[in-house]
């Protein structure tokens, strides 16, 4: 599995990124980051039971949601991501916290997985934050059709106008070349890719970055505006989607 032309120039970034600071930027100290991040995986570890599963994480990034399965009891984790820095970084980060018998990582192409997703190697792939990076995530989800097990997906809410905007005028999301995609959207890719959706739902209140001024009033909130149907599909950061096959 090596990095190709199917990946964006954002792949230079994040290593860039990584070189610079240790770590990608939405996986850093700030209150928000860790606001958010908390709920995103709080509401990814309770969609699926994966206590003594095996995990292929696809666009691990540098590991630092990574090595957070090890707390739920899995039995393995393959971490997978084409920016040869991070996954460098998530190596070490795995060393670090005592789970590389457990979790390990490698440099590769989600549009080009070989035979990674033959026989039963896997019992669910996870995609957190992934396909907003990709050129054509369409075509991503169209190459693990043959995968038998369940994915998960985590995206920013198509929905949501603040990143609607942020996405235009951000230099963050310009410089990452992210943009946003409704959830029925990605619905339909994983149908067409011959998964059923069992699970759609949006998440957090916090966005990534604002400041801690902000940060800590909705997060108090969050859980309130999440349990309101049409005020979370325009509030809420994330869409978290379950499917199998």
């Amino acid at each position: 599995m090596t990095n190709t032309p199917n990946t964006k120039e954002n792949v230079n970034r994040f290593d860039a990124d990584v070189k610079a600071t240790g770590s990608y930027a939405y996986t850093a100290e700030q209150l928000s980051s860790k606001l958010a991040n908390g709920r995103i995986t709080e509401g990814i570890s309770a969609a699926y039971p994966f206590s003594g599963k095996r995990v292929l994480d696809l666009g691990c990034g540098d590991g630092a949601y990574t090595v957070m399965f090890a707390d739920l009891n899995v039995q393995t984790v393959l971490g997978v991501d084409p920016a040869a820095a991070a996954i460098e970084a998530a190596s070490r980060r795995a060393e670090a916290a005592g789970v590389a018998d457990r979790i390990r990582f490698a440099t590769g192409n989600i549009y080009e997985l070989g035979d990674l997703l033959d026989g039963d190697r896997f019992d669910v792939i996870v995609l957190r934050g992934v396909l907003h990076h990709l050129p054509d995530p369409a075509r991503a989800i169209a190459a693990l059709s043959g995968f038998k097990g369940t994915i998960i997906v985590l995206e920013p809410n198509g929905f949501n106008p603040v990143l609607k905007v942020l996405e235009k005028f951000s230099r963050y999301h310009i410089e990452h070349e992210e943009r946003s995609f409704l959830p029925m959207t990605i619905e339909g890719w994983l149908t067409s890719a011959g998964f059923e959706v069992r699970q759609s739902s949006v998440i957090n209140l916090v966005p990534m970055f604002c400041p801690d001024w902000m940060a800590r009033p909705l997060n108090s909130m969050g859980g309130w505006v999440e349990r309101l149907p049409l005020v979370r599909q325009i509030a809420c950061g994330q869409s978290l989607i379950v499917a199998q096959r």
